[in-house]
């Protein structure tokens, strides 16, 4: 199979191949936008739906598995974009966490060691894993948070049509569907407990993933308004942080924790899911 490498002679011949895909990326920003944030009150937390989530469902929508507006080729053309539009989101943390240099340096080395935490959840979605039925599929789902650089991480170790390359695709895109709301509506009963202060749950926002990050400190600010300020600029350096480390705790740590996890825990975990669905099926 040819490999499509979208290279194009100039800016003009690009425009017109792709012009669909810049006109489409207009009109579903207006129609989120004029949507705008909807908070529904759900027991201790607010369930939040934010802009970026009405977009990606119109992108869905618009896909060759449903209206067909796009062809597979232009869905291949639109990936390719992504980057471009998240450099300057980027670019945003930095200068916000430059800005309050203050209060990052307070912060102390609990910016650093909270990466350590993000490796915590191995141990509780592997096993989950392993017990819904997925074989390696579940090293590349549960190393990490999965977003851009964990993607491409898996098809450099594991190769593009791998099975660790296609769990970590799979929560890519769950993550950018479900991420948003469950990490706002998250941070919202986690606070409302009074256990961790305002700073630390912002801190505990930057996880690597900047519309979770958003969607998160966008709550958190809510609650907590005299200390929105001080929180996204945690957050923001937390997030910096993340993208910075986090491939090199997926590298040496993450990823080779999962694989010793899946060598211990399938050969007892397998059966177990294996006995179920053979009981659901009878």
């Amino acid at each position: 199979m040819n490999e499509q490498t979208y290279m194009y002679s100039g800016l003009g011949e690009r425009l017109k191949k792709e012009w669909k895909i810049y006109i489409a990326a207009l009109i579903f920003i207006v129609i989120a936008d004029s949507i705008g944030q909807i908070k529904i009150p759900l027991g201790p937390g607010t369930l939040i739906l934010f802009p970026i989530f009405y977009s990606i469902i119109l992108g869905i929508l618009s896909g060759p598995q449903v209206l067909k507006i796009f062809k597979k080729p232009e869905v291949k053309a639109a990936s390719k974009l992504v980057i471009v539009c998240i450099c300057p989101f980027i670019a945003k943390l930095g200068i916000n966490a430059g800005a309050s240099i203050e209060t990052v340096i307070s912060a102390g080395p609990a910016l650093i060691l909270q990466e350590f935490g993000n490796l915590g959840t191995i141990f509780i979605s592997l096993p989950i894993a392993l017990l819904l039925g997925l074989k390696r599929e579940a090293v590349g789902a549960c190393h990490s948070i999965n977003r851009e650089t964990n993607l491409a991480l898996m098809q450099d170790m594991f190769g593009p049509d791998s099975a660790e390359a296609r769990g970590s695709l799979s929560i890519y895109i769950i993550g950018g569907m479900v991420g948003t709301i469950f990490f706002g509506f998250m941070a919202t009963v986690i606070a409302s407990t009074g256990i961790f202060h305002p700073y630390a749950l912002g801190m505990a926002s930057g996880v690597g993933a900047g519309i979770m990050m958003a969607s998160a400190t966008a709550s958190l600010s809510a609650m907590f308004p005299a200390m929105a300020e001080q929180i996204s600029a945690l957050a923001s350096a937390s997030e910096t942080i993340s993208g910075i480390d986090g491939i090199y705790m997926a590298i040496f740590i993450g990823v080779p924790l999962c694989n010793w996890l899946y060598r211990v825990l399938e050969p007892k975990l397998g059966p177990v899911h294996d006995k179920i669905a053979k009981k659901f099926k009878h």
